[in-house]
This record gives C-alpha cells, sequence and structure tokens, in this order.
C-alpha cells in the first residue's frame, strides 16, 4: 500500500507539473482582460475561420486515416512481401523526423503544384498523423483468433462477410483510439503547416499558426484565448471517442 501510495504521489505530481499547471497557465493568462476581453478575442472573424478550417481539415485527416492507417496495418500484418520491415520502419518516420523538415520537404517535393493551398495543409497533417492509426490497429491484428475467420470461411462466408462480422468489431476500438490521437495532433500541430500553408487568412491559416500570429503581434491574452478554445474542443472530441470506444 505505501509503495503504490508513493508511486500515486509521485504521477500525480508529475502530472501536475508537467501538463496541469501549464494548462492552467494559459486558462488565466486568457482571461487577463475579463471573460468579454476572451469573447472578443475568440469570436472575430479570423478567429472563427482559423478555428473552422483546423476543425474541417482534422476531421477530413481523421476520416483518412481511419481508412487507410487500419489498411497499412492489415498489408503490415497480413502479408508478405520484400522490404516488409523496411515499410513498417518507414511508418514511424513521422515521429522522429521534426515537422519542419516534413514541411520543407513537401514543399520542396510539390513545389507550387498544390504549395499554399488547403490540399498542401491536407498532405501535411496526414504526414504527421500517419502512424496513428496503424501503430493501435496492429498489435490488435497480431492478437486476433484466425481460427474465428477460418470457421467463418468454412461455413460459406465471404472475404467481405468476415471481414464486416468478424474482424472489424474487434479493431473498432483500436481505430477509434488512433483516430482520436491523430485528430488531437492534427487540431495542434503547427510546425509542418507553418510553411506550406502559406497561412493565407480566411483561406489556409490553422488555429496553431493563428495564435503564434498574435503571439508576434504581442497579443498574448488573445493567443492563450484562440489556444483555450483548441484545447476544450480537443478534450470534448477525445472524451466522445472514448465514450464510443467503451460502448458494448
Amino acid at each position: 500500500m505505501t509503495g503504490g501510495a508513493l508511486g500515486l504521489g509521485v504521477a500525480t505530481m508529475w502530472l501536475s507539473l508537467i501538463v496541469l499547471l501549464p494548462l492552467a497557465a494559459v486558462v488565466a493568462r486568457s482571461l487577463d482582460g475579463g471573460l468579454e476581453a476572451f469573447w472578443d478575442a475568440v469570436s472575430s472573424r479570423q478567429a472563427v475561420a482559423a478555428l473552422r478550417f483546423t476543425l474541417l481539415i482534422s476531421l477530413a485527416v481523421t476520416a483518412i486515416n481511419v481508412v487507410m492507417g487500419t489498411l497499412v496495418a492489415w498489408v503490415l500484418v497480413r502479408d508478405r512481401f520484400r522490404g516488409k520491415r523496411f515499410v513498417n520502419a518507414l511508418i514511424d518516420l513521422p515521429f522522429a523526423l521534426p515537422t519542419i523538415v516534413a514541411g520543407l520537404t513537401l514543399l520542396a517535393l510539390y513545389g507550387d503544384a498544390i504549395a499554399y493551398t488547403r490540399w498542401a495543409v491536407l498532405l501535411a497533417l496526414l504526414f504527421v498523423t500517419l502512424p496513428f492509426v496503424v501503430r493501435a490497429v496492429q498489435p490488435v491484428l497480431h492478437e486476433l483468433d484466425r481460427e474465428m475467420e477460418e470457421a467463418a470461411h468454412s461455413l460459406g462466408a465471404s472475404a467481405t462477410t468476415t471481414f464486416r462480422r468478424i474482424i472489424l468489431p474487434n479493431l473498432i476500438p483500436a481505430i477509434i483510439s488512433g483516430a482520436a490521437l491523430a485528430f488531437a495532433r492534427a487540431v495542434g500541430e503547427f510546425g509542418s503547416v507553418v510553411l506550406i500553408s502559406g497561412n493565407v487568412p480566411f483561406d489556409t491559416q490553422v488555429t496553431a499558426v493563428y495564435a503564434y500570429k498574435q503571439l508576434e503581434s504581442d497579443n498574448i491574452t488573445g493567443a492563450a484565448a484562440v489556444s483555450v478554445v483548441l484545447l476544450l474542443v480537443s478534450l470534448l472530441v477525445l472524451l466522445g471517442l472514448r465514450l464510443l470506444e467503451r460502448r458494448p
């Protein structure tokens, strides 16, 4: 009991120092001018446009990740091909690569073709969120009982029916978990989009870049207010996805 209490205390203190106190400081700073100033900061046309674009593009990225991430995980687990280990290691590259380098790479690769457009933002966010669904689904696929699939095939079930009735229900919690992480990363992403998006207000400017621009303009309270809204939206979405994950 003593060891457990000590561990809990250390974990709580560490989380408070690293997560809770900084978040509390941001919330407090966002209210420096009172609720009216907070509302003015988050309801301005440019702030609303940036938040709307950020949420829509993040949802699109999450939807693509759900489909393609599950497919990539399936190929890595169920298929055999040359270079499989290399591809498997490549999935984690966005974790190791500085996001600003990802933006520079995409900018050099596509140049004027899509740079400074919404498609550029979509590609950048897809790059940095690639691993989440893949890594969430992979271990579940490894642990699935193949005998259930073989039994379904022996009873005449097609591959599509077997996947829909037997495999997919087991994958859904992992897919939701990966989707939640991908969405949270996309909503708060800065480095990979700051160059390639062009940061055009009312068009390609994401909320993280908008907050950075407010800091450059010495509007720290406004930047904090927008950050708090982004934090609340991300928290609500993550909690909603977790509730869906726990549904029987």
